[in-house]
């Protein structure tokens, strides 16, 4: 299992949120965050100068089995892409374990209903 957190645009959530469903992953969570990077550069929107340094974000997190990593994150890049500085980040962290609380399944079988898989 890998727990996947992806920062990015707050104008590109519902894109990604739509790619992510159109892939398969039906939960995860979402934050509003903000945060400072090394780019240094003003944006002028109606007049007023923005520091692009200092944007909101929304940090999904997500946890999936390890057959559904790359499809995740393939989903994520296409739909967050604008090509400029500040479309985000994508970080992949294994996970030992995860345990549902209701049937306290383990393992991979807590991420999924084993009864939608057959």
């Amino acid at each position: 299992m890998k727990k996947i957190e992806a920062i990015i645009r707050k104008t590109k959530f519902e894109d990604v949120k739509d790619a992510l469903l159109a892939a398969d992953i039906e939960w995860f969570s979402y934050y509003d965050v903000r945060g400072v990077g090394k780019a240094r550069q003003g944006r002028i929107y109606r007049g007023v100068v923005y520091d692009t340094s200092y944007i909101e974000r929304t940090m999904i997190s997500i946890v999936v089995r390890d057959k559904n990593v790359e499809k995740t994150v393939q989903a994520i890049m296409k739909a967050a892409y604008t090509g400029e500085i500040g479309d985000g980040r994508i970080f992949i962290v294994p996970i030992d374990d995860a345990v549902r609380i209701r049937t306290a399944d383990r393992g991979d079988i807590a991420l999924y209903n084993a009864e939608q898989e057959k």
